[in-house]
């Protein structure tokens, strides 16, 4: 994740929170219930007197989105937020970007099959989106495209930095 290896230069702490289907060594997400229960005992270990934001890549932004508010934060990054499963837009998760209730950064690759940046409603309240020109679910983009994989993340660093200095912490 490109934000956790920039930011505290920035002076914002950055903890990652390893999903349980890594540590098990699985592909795939394992079921919601589970995700959200390893994110909230993860967060409840960390309080502090800062702001807490909570998010993730893929899974772990609907993680994120669906226990933000029952964890304090005051904010959602989501990361290539996967709207709907490949290929299969009538199966929206839309209603975990709107149960946030919370500012909600979207950083989504241009060509992301679980969800183009397009096909996200502009009506949810707090969703602030930012498009990584030709990048895909895993905000990777081909080798021919017009900006590098070194830029295109710099713009998800750039972009998730401004949100949180105008956002989170000016409204500290």
């Amino acid at each position: 994740m490109a934000p956790a290896g920039a930011l505290p230069a920035q002076g914002i702490s950055v903890l990652l929170f390893e999903q349980p289907r890594h540590v098990a060594g699985r592909k795939i997400a394992t079921p919601p219930a589970t995700l959200d229960a390893g994110l909230i005992a993860a967060a409840n270990t960390l309080r502090t007197q800062t702001p807490l934001v909570v998010g993730g890549r893929s899974a772990g932004a609907r993680s994120g989105a669906r226990c933000a508010k029952g964890l304090g934060a005051r904010g959602v990054l989501a990361l290539s937020f996967p709207l709907h499963p490949p290929g299969k837009p009538d199966k929206t998760r839309v209603d975990e970007l709107r149960g946030a209730g919370l500012p909600i950064p979207v950083v989504q690759g241009e060509r992301d099959p679980m969800g183009r940046p397009e096909e996200f409603p502009t009506d949810v309240r707090g969703l602030d989106m930012t498009v990584i020109p030709e990048a895909d679910h895993g905000l990777k983009v081909p080798q021919r495209a017009a900006l590098s994989q070194a830029e295109s993340l710099g713009i998800v660093v750039e972009s998730t930095l401004e949100w949180l200095i105008r956002d989170i912490a000016g409204s500290h």
